[in-house]
């Protein structure tokens, strides 16, 4: 029997930063163990969302528990970089706040 399951996910430079994802989505194999692990969603609800076949979501989570230390580290590297760009860029809500509580 063939393996066909390379046609699933695919890596390309240049879209969604080379992140393994479902081919011919935007969808990386990380947001699906995301959705899964962390936010409770099963399989069929994420297939169902993103208008995904079943078979793609289930694969893509073949292939995170495959590579899951590498996709791990991606996930903790993105967490990272939000953090620091939210702590580094100002709020436009709070700069109007202070602004309003000069006139106060």
């Amino acid at each position: 029997m063939e393996n066909n399951l390379d046609k699933y996910i695919e890596v390309t430079p240049g879209i969604r930063s080379g992140k393994p994802r479902i081919t011919g989505t935007r969808i990386t194999v990380a947001d699906v163990a995301i959705m899964y692990l962390r936010m409770g969603h099963s399989l069929e609800e994420i297939a169902g969302k993103y208008q995904l076949s079943l078979v793609s979501v289930h694969i893509a989570m073949a292939f995170y528990y495959e590579h899951r230390q590498e996709i791990d580290q991606q996930i903790v590297d993105a967490e990272a970089y939000a953090e620091a760009e939210r702590l580094n860029t100002p709020s436009l809500l709070q700069e109007k706040l202070n602004a309003m509580k000069k006139y106060a």
